[in-house]
């Protein structure tokens, strides 16, 4: 019976090592120093297999986005013994940012009162008066270089339903009372990643030039594990149904909204306390 290689093995493989040179050029060793460091410090990532850690390393290797902890770009989540690809909010900025389209893109919290209304027709916010430093909702807001601007808004109530919803591991918390899921320990950070998401989601410049693809493929992969056959939310599976979204089909945005969110892990946390002292 064959061995399964270790992810030393694998990393120290030359068809490994070509492949993070032919993305990476002279950063591909530090790179993949940091992909061991992180395993390292995991005890939890140290039990997923190696396959889909270099598949997420792979991921955000592709998306010119390092993996430092500390830097809150991106991240590799253990779930249930297989290593998930996941996006940081800093990420999304700086894959728009380099698209050079964008003259602001910003999410944060809405205090009582700091919204008045919706207007039904257009979408526009309508700012009023704060009244309270109740956060009772959070908003995405997007201005591009040739005048197009969107915001999204969600409400506390209608996060926490989305975060139901598509994370098991959030309704978990909710069924047994714990705060192991990223969004019970830190509602705000995975707030702010979520209305940035959907706003970009829906409104972004998508497109098949370089930088476009590059932002279509980060929503797409973000909260994946990598596979062969495409990118399964390993998150948002129910009973033995595994939910795939083939590679083929990456073009198909409105898949974006089906994602789980993320899973509780240390790295995350250490991109969350980095948020909060922006």
């Amino acid at each position: 019976m064959k061995e399964t290689p270790t992810l030393q093995q694998m990393l120290n493989s030359a068809s490994i090592k070509r492949r993070f040179e032919e993305i990476l050029d002279t950063s591909a060793p530090s790179f993949v120093s940091s992909i061991l460091t992180i395993v390292r410090g995991s005890s939890k990532l140290q039990e997923c297999s190696a396959n889909s850690v270099v598949a997420a390393a792979g991921m955000a290797a592709a998306l010119k986005l390092p993996l430092n902890p500390s830097l809150g770009f991106a991240h590799i989540v253990p779930y249930k013994g297989q290593a998930q690809f996941q996006i940081g909010a800093k990420g999304f900025v700086q894959l728009a940012m380099r698209s050079g389209q964008y003259r602001t893109l910003h999410s944060g919290p809405v205090r009582e009162g700091q919204i008045k209304e919706i207007d039904f027709l257009t979408g526009e916010i309508i700012r009023g008066e704060k009244i309270s430093e109740d956060i009772v909702g959070y908003v995405a807001y997007m201005e591009l270089l040739n005048g197009f601007k969107k915001s999204l808004y969600m409400t506390n109530e209608e996060l926490h339903a989305h975060a139901e919803k598509y994370s098991q591991s959030y309704g978990y918390d909710l069924r047994s009372g714990r705060k192991s899921s990223v969004w019970s320990t830190n509602f705000d950070a995975m707030a702010k990643k979520t209305v940035l998401k959907h706003l970009l989601s829906r409104y972004g410049i998508i497109s098949l030039d370089q930088q476009g693809y590059a932002m279509m493929k980060a929503l797409q992969a973000d909260q994946s594990v990598i596979t062969d056959e495409g990118f399964r939310y390993i998150d948002n599976e129910h009973g033995e149904e595994e939910k795939i979204v083939p590679f083929s089909e990456v073009t198909d945005v409105t898949k974006v909204d089906v994602e789980p969110e993320e899973n509780d892990s240390e790295e995350q946390k250490e991109e969350t306390s980095e948020e909060k002292n922006d």
